[in-house]
């Protein structure tokens, strides 16, 4: 279990964490981006005594400097390596490019001595549901991203020579700080929705940045042999959009939902909550917004 202090900041001690005799040592690709800095700020500020954190950025502006292409001679051996690192619509670069960066996460994982691999995937590979998705529902995304994503995915189910690190793909819902809501609401002036037949607006599943960084820590500590493949990766009840917007005293106007909108995607998260179990909080819109502020700087 975790200890007393770790406990007090998560709200209740409903986290579990396989202990281990010394830290693991994980690398982070992806520190300089917006999701990496949150869960490094986060790791920054919170004690973590099972995990030794290597953050890795293109530029070296946060932690160790490399890119892909480069040796990786100057880096760490690690237990562990994050690839926080993708390409998204915002970027202009193509979507397809998140398959090659997969591989070469695998590939540097190998060469440092890793034993897993864990990839941010996204919620964007499923279909529409009127239930919670589960990791074995069959993918159908409806978008490009999302199509880039399970390419991603198909990839690194394909086998992999030698006796390198295992793939832990994280299918994570919306990250409080890291996707188009929180965006407009780091920007003046009011926050347009869309708005349904039934009255309401989306509702998603989200994650806050402190939550992520745990579930970060628990997986890449637990035991290689009770690690998942796939796992959904968010709260577990979804969110008002709407309720977040009020809960960061921003305006909401509305606009009709358009035809392919979706109403809401809620995400099955019993796998992960037998190692991880969540706070009660971690659903609640004013938490995602503190939680956010908290690691972005805002606060």
């Amino acid at each position: 279990m975790i200890d007393r202090a770790e406990a007090n900041f998560f709200g209740r001690d409903t986290w579990h964490v396989a202990q281990k005799p010394h830290p693991v040592r994980a690398l982070v690709l992806g520190a300089n981006g917006k999701l990496g800095n949150m869960i490094c700020a986060v790791f920054g500020a919170q004690a973590a005594p099972r995990l030794e954190l290597h953050p890795v950025s293109r530029d070296g502006s946060i932690g160790l400097g490399w890119s892909v292409g480069q040796s990786p001679d100057l880096l760490p051996r690690v237990d562990a390596v994050v690839a926080l690192w993708g390409v998204t619509p915002a970027h202009g670069a193509p979507l397809s490019d998140n398959s090659g960066l997969a591989l070469a996460a695998m590939d540097l994982g190998r060469r440092l001595g890793a034993d897993r691999v864990l990839h941010c995937s996204s919620a964007a590979i499923y279909g529409s549901s009127d239930r919670p998705l589960h990791e074995e529902d069959t993918p159908a995304p409806a978008s490009a991203y999302g199509a880039a994503k399970a390419d991603m995915e198909t990839v690194l189910r394909t086998p992999q020579s030698g006796d390198g690190p295992v793939p832990v793909i994280l299918r994570i819902g919306n990250v409080a700080g890291a996707e188009s809501l929180f965006a407009a609401l780091g920007r003046d002036g009011p926050v347009t929705l869309d708005r349904f037949s039934d009255g309401h607006g989306p509702d998603r599943s989200y994650i806050a940045p402190g939550d992520l960084a745990k579930v970060l820590e628990v997986l890449c500590t637990l035991p290689r042999n009770r690690l998942h493949r796939v796992y959904n990766v968010a709260a577990p009840r979804v969110t008002a959009m709407a309720d977040i917007v009020r809960a960061a005293g921003r305006d909401l106007h509305w606009r009709p939902a358009p035809d392919g909108a979706l109403r809401r995607v809620a995400l099955d998260t019993a796998r992960l909550a037998e190692v991880c179990a969540m706070p009660d909080r971690s659903s609640d819109a004013s938490w995602l917004v503190a939680d956010w502020q908290r690691w972005s700087g805002r606060g």
